[in-house]
């Protein structure tokens, strides 16, 4: 009989969580998830406008390649391709300076336009960004003073 007894002081003395406590935790969890989930969601854009930044260098880099072996800049209309394939039939072309030409993070390509006015080299690389167009302020551009 005293085990019994034994059982029932144990069975009472467990304790859970009350409602309140419960509720309490769930919304603490979502402040929490309210401060951190956008810090992480605008990470994805940043990483774009990043990734857009170092095609462009990189795109500028092989231009000033290309510029040291012809003494010229490829024209608007032969464009980026020229870093892939001898579009002009230039004699002193030593390409492809690039794999293939990169579209840029959201899918668009990249605008080269010479002679430009952004870049003081002459040539302008633009990635129109997230909305597609050119002219908007989301653009990245080549330029020395953009914020981009």
């Amino acid at each position: 009989m005293q085990a019994n007894k034994q059982v029932q002081v144990r069975a009472r003395g467990v304790s859970g969580f009350t409602l309140i406590e419960l509720l309490l935790v769930m919304a603490i969890l979502a402040v929490l998830a309210a401060v951190v989930v956008p810090k992480f969601v605008n990470r994805g854009e940043e990483a774009k406008i990043q990734k857009a930044k170092t095609d462009i260098s990189l795109l500028e880099n092989q231009l000033d390649v290309f510029n040291t072996d012809l003494g010229t800049y490829p024209s608007t209309d032969q464009g980026l391709q020229a870093l892939v394939q001898n579009v002009g039939n230039w004699k002193d072309w030593k390409g492809p300076y690039i794999k293939e030409v990169p579209t840029d993070p959201w899918g668009n390509a990249y605008i080269y336009t010479n002679p430009g006015t952004l870049n003081p080299q002459g040539i302008d690389i633009v990635c129109v960004g997230k909305d597609g167009q050119e002219g908007t302020q989301d653009d990245i551009n080549n330029g020395p003073s953009t914020g981009k």
